[in-house]
């Protein structure tokens, strides 16, 4: 066999190896990373994956009041009792997800892409729960 003809197989093998490892990525469902926020108490119970909110992707953009006072999230976990129909009627995040400012609730598995079972909480190194909880 040819030089230039080992050299091909190589690189095709390569960018197969490569290509399957990006099609792994792109199906796993995510996990919640450092500052994430999980939202469970209704996804799993109504046949859909947790909720991951990127806590910091919204926090470097908005200051807290934005969503803690005017959207009138409550700064405690589990504290919020936010469904979908609520979400529909522009309150909590539909203000915003409402298919003009940030992508509707058609698009279900953009917000709803956590692995089953995670826990309801704040991901994290300490014990976020909320104001006089740090």
């Amino acid at each position: 066999m040819s030089i230039k003809r080992t050299k091909y197989l190589i690189r095709c093998r390569l960018y197969f190896v490569l290509v399957t490892m990006l099609c792994a990525c792109l199906s796993i469902d995510a996990s919640a990373e450092y500052g994430d926020v999980v939202l469970n108490q209704m996804s799993e119970a109504n046949d859909m994956r947790p909720v991951i909110y990127p806590h910091w992707f919204h926090r470097i953009r908005f200051r807290c009041k934005v969503c803690h006072n005017e959207l009138g999230f409550i700064m405690r976990t589990g504290a919020n009792e936010i469904d979908m129909g609520k979400i529909s009627d522009g309150q909590y995040c539909g203000l915003c997800h409402n298919g003009d400012i940030a992508w509707g609730v058609e698009n279900c598995d953009l917000c709803h892409s956590g692995k089953p079972g995670l826990q309801t909480g704040i991901r994290g190194g300490n014990q976020t729960g909320g104001p006089g909880q740090w």
